[in-house]
C-alpha cells in the first residue's frame, strides 16, 4: 500500500499515512484553499485501507488551527475511521490550547471511537 507523506505549509498539515510502519498523523494548520480537493486522497487512502487494516490504528492528531472546511473533512475522516476496527485516536492539543482541546472533545463525542487527549 502506497504512503501518503505530504509535507505541511503554512495553510495545509503535514499528513503521514504509513500503514507499514504504524503511523497515521495530521499535523500542523488545516486552511487549504480546497478543504474537499486536499483531503480527496487522505479519505480514498482511508477506503483503500479499511480494506485490510491493521490489527491497531492508532491515529494521531496533532492541529494547531483548522478552518470550518477543514473541520468538515476532519470529521469525515473520522467517520471512515470510525468503521476500522481497532481504531483510536490521539488528539493532541498544546497545554495553553482550550478550542483545540473542545473542538476534540467534540469530535470524540460525534463517533463511536476511542479519543486519547494529550497536552504538548
Amino acid at each position: 500500500m502506497d504512503i501518503i507523506n505530504l509535507e505541511g505549509t503554512e495553510d495545509t498539515p503535514k499528513v503521514l499515512l504509513d500503514k507499514a510502519n504504524e503511523t497515521f498523523e495530521v499535523s500542523g494548520r488545516s486552511l487549504p484553499e480546497d478543504a474537499a480537493e486536499f483531503y480527496q486522497p487522505i479519505i480514498e487512502w482511508l477506503d483503500a485501507y479499511s480494506e485490510n487494516p491493521n490489527p491497531s490504528t492508532p491515529f494521531m492528531f496533532k492541529l494547531e488551527y483548522f478552518n470550518t472546511a477543514s473541520s468538515k473533512l476532519i470529521l469525515d475522516i473520522l467517520s471512515k475511521l470510525e468503521d476500522i476496527e481497532g481504531t483510536s485516536i490521539v488528539w493532541y492539543f498544546h497545554e495553553d490550547d482550550e478550542d483545540m482541546e473542545e473542538a476534540g472533545e467534540e469530535f470524540s463525542e460525534l463517533v463511536e471511537i476511542p479519543f486519547e487527549f494529550k497536552t504538548y
